[in-house]
């Protein structure tokens, strides 16, 4: 009896990707209609912008919040800074469910992003607790701007999730590009 390969709910992309490798396959990160609708996507410039201005944001912000938990000033400052960048991060959030629904035909989990985006709702969960934090007076200001920290701690693994994607994306694609080697005979 041969095991057969069954789709995994919780790890969709690695099973298909562990199975074909298997088999000789080599697995791409976008299929040849999926890599054409990213290209001709304005969502995919919009990603391409906002993503390192959320970089900017968060370093600016970084920065007021180790100086207010180093020295005890500059509070309101880190305060705005945090809530700037959750805007950012909100913002590219919803663009990106709106470039993968055009790429993939889903608004957000699809197999060839689902564990950065898993990754992604913890960066929010804890941006969002910030925020309930700050504006419902909960927590003193040290105990929100560690929860500050640890978002931007997870935001920083998930943007190398990102940057992991990107880099095998061109990979895939100076793959397809080269040329065919001649079989040895």
């Amino acid at each position: 009896m041969v095991p057969t390969d069954h789709a995994s709910p919780v790890e969709p992309a690695t099973v298909t990707a562990q199975a074909n490798a298997t088999r000789g396959i080599k697995a791409t990160l976008y299929t040849a209609e999926e890599r054409r609708r990213r290209d001709e996507s304005v969502w995919t410039v919009v990603q391409g912008v906002l993503a390192p201005l959320q970089f900017v944001v968060f370093l600016v912000s970084l920065g007021l919040v180790v100086r207010t938990l180093a020295t005890g000033e500059g509070a309101f400052a880190a305060d705005i800074s945090i809530v700037a960048k959750t805007m950012v991060l909100y913002t590219i959030m919803v663009t990106g469910s709106i470039w993968e629904k055009v790429v993939f035909g889903r608004w957000l989990f699809a197999p060839a992003f689902f564990w950065e985006d898993v990754f992604s709702m913890l960066v929010l969960g804890l941006h969002t607790l910030y925020l309930v934090m700050l504006f419902g007076a909960i927590g003193t200001t040290e105990q929100r701007l560690l929860v500050a920290l640890a978002a931007y701690a997870a935001y920083v693994i998930n943007a190398g999730q990102f940057l992991w994607k990107l880099r095998m994306a061109r990979l895939d694609a100076a793959h397809d590009q080269a040329p065919p080697q001649a079989m040895a005979t």
